[in-house]
């Protein structure tokens, strides 16, 4: 069995392990906690822990374990990911009875994808062969320190337990299933360091095979922890040693004062195997320090089998089923209570620009907010800001009413929200700030909208999400607050355009799969349907229908040197639709090589080509770039005051540039061909633009 399928099935019964309702066959029937039974096997499976190899025959082992460790950025509202770093390494480990061992890193190579300086503890580096002893410690102790071990002398007084299921897994080295039990563990104390998950014992010796938990709050020493999860998962080797084989590790970090869009993830997976068992080991082998290292030139030339990308290859950044089942089985042990390390109530920013922004609507704009999270998925969001040169606040509340993973459910009221007419976003915000500031090149079409809305999202499988949004706004048009740069007197502002002001009622059906994994191939795509109706100064309100398409589809080489992404949208405006529904075209963001967004039209296709390659190290990138766009007015006008017309046929672009520090900073040199212009594109990575 190969380790790839043996870490599938292995994960595979896991979720259905936690998934499957607490009737045990054969067991017991109510899955009582601390019923007798349950009691017993754990009883059962501490002598096994205590003495777990000494009547087996086994003097010692030595094993080599490889693996991955990832540290990204990931957005705890949605599925994107931002890779900052990953690291392979290759373990040699060696274990004698009664309980001696050694590890010693061979190999350890690493490729940065933006700018970090992560350091590892030493124990995220290394194999953990005694399932943490009776005392659990992370982080050399500065993560977690001191949590009492589930099946550890005296556990019994500070943990309920409860048998929980009875099934078979397939594990390696058994040719047969093994059937095990699982006992779900809980603290009775919530305001100490204790451990909230399952233990997987051997039916037929009282073994644990294996170990899926998180914390309490109160374990974690880092303040800017938000958790820790962790999987453990033995194998059994010549149908009778259960040793290590696989472990996972997700550790999440953010700024205990400040609750933002992003925060630091790191993910751990190693395999053990190769196992050479009962062998003459040398006698001063497990003297001194337990992890030692090879010579760094020696760890960065070992002859890895895969290459450092492979994981991401195979797994992608998604959290893997055990890992992610893991954090609602926890929250239903302990009945929803708060599992995060990080403070109840802290600043909140959506981003940097809802702390400080600048733009011709608003002038300099400054906000601030607050969140309260109560319990696992529950939580409240507040904001507040004023928009100088517009002369007024702004408003924002949110309460997220569910937020299992799988389901979230929000409510939310603003006024004096800040909306934009078009396709999307031609800049991220801050990068919008700089430029209007300096330059006088505001890119964003601003009006106003008071609005409440409820937004439900439903995760239909791995990739794939569902989501319905519905709500009412009161929309009206911005006005030019400000004319010119905050710091060029002579940059002046183009004007803003009006909408159609009124009531809006609206309803938005999506279906969209995510892929913000690194891999090699991928693709994502979105579908979307809105309908509502509008009234402004008719009696009667005018009912509209927008259908939107969007498709991405990603290739890279297997060391991500190289990448290719084609991009294709589409839209359809139905009905009678107030202006600021219409689609805009040209310029940056859109169909560069013509004039910032001159072309509009009720329907619209879109194809963007970029092809990129690395050509000194994260310093320096090649890009080549083409656009296709076309729109056209099949039922609406062109609005007065837009200054936009239909593109006439398709327009094309072509264009050159360069990628610098880690591809943050684009530079591009762009030609439209039918009619266009030479366009110079500073920008910013996509990854970033939700930070900014």
């Amino acid at each position: 069995m190969t380790w790839k399928r043996t870490s599938a099935s292995a994960r595979a019964a896991l979720v259905l392990a936690l998934l499957s309702p607490a009737t045990p066959a054969g067991a017991q029937a109510t899955g009582d906690w601390n019923s007798a039974r349950t009691l017993e096997l754990v009883a059962r499976a501490r002598a096994r822990r205590a003495t777990p190899h000494a009547d087996s025959g086994l003097a010692n082992y030595r094993a080599l374990a490889t693996g991955y460790l990832y540290f990204y950025l990931d957005r705890k509202q949605s599925d994107e990911r931002t890779l900052v770093k990953v690291d392979q390494l290759a373990l040699e480990i060696y274990w004698a009875a009664p309980n001696r061992t050694k590890q010693r890193i061979i190999g350890l190579r690493d490729v940065s994808r933006l700018p970090n300086r992560m350091r590892y503890h030493l124990d995220h580096l290394t194999v953990v062969q005694d399932e943490f002893g009776d005392r659990i410690r992370m982080g050399d102790g500065d993560e977690v320190r001191d949590v009492p071990h589930p099946a550890a002398p005296g556990a019994d007084s500070l943990y309920d337990y409860r048998l929980a299921d009875s099934l078979s897994l397939q594990l390696p080295g058994s040719p047969q299933p093994v059937r095990v039990y699982q006992i779900d563990v809980r603290p009775r104390r919530f305001d100490l360091p204790a451990f909230i998950g399952a233990v997987f014992t051997d039916r037929a010796t009282g073994d644990i095979v294996r170990m899926s938990f998180t914390f309490t709050p109160a374990s974690y020493v880092d303040p800017r922890l938000d958790y820790i999860q962790v999987s453990l998962d033995n194998g059994l080797w010549e149908q009778r040693y259960w040793l290590p084989h696989e472990q996972r590790l997700e550790i999440r970090r953010q700024l205990p004062e400040l609750d933002f869009v992003a925060g630091g993830v790191i993910r751990g997976v190693l395999r053990i195997g190769g196992y050479a068992l009962n062998e003459d080991l040398p006698a001063n082998l497990f003297e001194g320090y337990p992890l030692t290292a090879a010579p760094r030139s020696a760890r960065e030339a070992y002859p890895f089998a895969a290459g450092i990308f492979q994981g991401l290859n195979d797994e992608g950044l998604a959290p893997p089923p055990e890992l992610s089942v893991l954090r609602r089985h926890a929250a239903q042990l302990v009945g929803r209570r708060y599992l995060s390390g990080l403070p109840r109530v802290r600043f909140h920013l959506a981003n940097a620009s809802s702390a400080l922004r600048y733009n011709r609507a608003e002038g300099v704009y400054l906000g601030a907010g607050a969140s309260f999270a109560r319990v696992l998925g529950r939580r409240l969001d507040l904001a507040a800001g004023y928009a100088t040169a517009a002369s007024h606040a702004s408003l924002a509340g949110a309460i997220q009413l569910w937020g299992s993973g799988a389901t979230q459910l929000r409510l939310s009221a603003e006024r004096h929200a800040l909306r934009e007419l078009g396709i999307r976003p031609a800049a991220p915000g801050a990068f919008n700030t700089l430029t209007a500031a300096t330059l006088g090149h505001d890119y964003l079409d601003p009006y106003f909208a008071n609005a409440v809305r409820l937004e439900l999202d439903y995760a239909l499988a791995a990739s794939w999400r569902a989501g319905l949004r519905i709500g009412l706004e009161e929309q009206q048009s911005a006005t030019l607050a400000t004319t010119g740069a905050l710091f060029q007197d002579s940059a002046a502002f183009r004007p803003v355009r009006s909408i159609d002001e009124g009531r809006l009622l609206a309803g938005r059906l999506s279906l969209r799969r995510t892929s913000a994994d690194s891999r090699t191939s991928a693709w994502s795509g979105a579908l979307a349907v809105e309908a509502g109706t509008y009234q402004a100064d008719r009696p009667e309100p005018d009912a509209y229908l927008r259908p939107t398409l969007e498709l991405t589809l990603a290739r890279r080489s297997a060391d991500q040197r190289a990448a290719l992404a084609l991009r294709g949208a589409a839209g359809l405006l139905l009905g009678s639709p107030p202006v600021q529904q219409l689609f805009l075209l040209g310029g940056r963001g859109t169909l560069p090589g013509y004039p910032y967004r001159t072309f509009a039209g009720d329907r619209f296709l879109l194809a963007e080509l970029e092809a990129s390659r690395q050509v000194v190290g994260p310093w320096l990138r090649g890009r080549a770039l083409a656009a296709l766009g076309w729109s056209n007015f099949a039922q609406a006008a062109p609005p007065a005051g837009w200054a936009v017309r239909e593109t006439g046929g398709a327009r094309a672009s072509l264009g050159l540039g360069v990628g610098l520090l880690y591809d943050i900073l684009r530079l591009d040199l762009v030609r439209g061909l039918n009619g266009g212009e030479w366009q110079a594109l500073l920008s910013v990575t996509p990854d970033l633009w939700d930070v900014l």
